[in-house]
């Protein structure tokens, strides 16, 4: 079985409570410390078998392989990975069977990520996630006023549309981030307009 690791939380004599997202699930598992047992982390893909435990209702994580990536090297790149996947357990850990597009969505990323700027990649596909769930508003109606916006506009957490006159925040053209919503396209931005979306990002999926 194969998974992403989205969220490892720390237990007594240094086991680990470690969430993993599969293709249709996410499984809650537990895992003994150990000197033999290869090195995990959030973000890490990895190959994995369950054990199931009567004396506990958490399966024990066992035979875990690494499945790397070719940027995993890459500082910079496994730090924006990283702290995107993180976002993934507080956005679905109360759901259990799920449909396979978070985990053909990291699987895409993590390819397109070996030639593309990592805030880049992920930012088109956020923008990608949220079309999914229908949270993508190419309305332009502002979040606040509930007005329509005709001319600049700025973007709130989960991208939401709103008036810079609203929020005071920075504002983008509006041709700039209609192609951001319909072409999934930065190529009109920045790197330091990047920066800004790359941190309402972080605010929350």
């Amino acid at each position: 079985m194969q998974g992403y690791i989205i969220d490892i939380k720390a237990v007594k004599d240094d086991d680990l409570i470690v969430s993993i997202l599969t293709e249709n699930q996410i499984y809650t598992t537990y895992r003994f410390y150990g000197a033999r047992h290869s090195n995990i982390n959030v973000g890490y893909k990895i190959d994995f078998e369950l054990e199931s435990n009567m004396r506990s209702s958490i399966p024990r994580l066992k035979d875990v392989i690494q499945l790397g990536f070719e940027w995993i090297f890459d500082n910079e790149k496994l730090y924006c990975w990283q702290r995107f996947i993180k976002l993934f357990y507080p956005h679905l850990k109360d759901i259990e069977d799920i449909d396979n597009f978070y985990f053909k969505l990291l699987d895409k990323l993590s390819h397109k990520m070996i030639k593309q700027n990592a805030k880049r990649a992920i930012c088109k596909s956020y923008l990608k996630l949220l079309q999914h769930e229908g949270r993508l508003h190419t309305d332009f109606t502002c979040f606040l006023c509930e007005n329509e916006i005709l001319e600049d506009i700025s973007l709130v957490r989960s991208f939401m549309p709103v008036h810079s006159t609203c929020t005071y925040s920075k504002a983008f053209k509006i041709k700039k981030v209609e192609e951001l919503f319909f072409e999934k396209s930065l190529i009109l931005f920045e790197d330091e307009e990047v920066d800004y979306l790359w941190n309402i990002l972080l605010q929350g999926l």
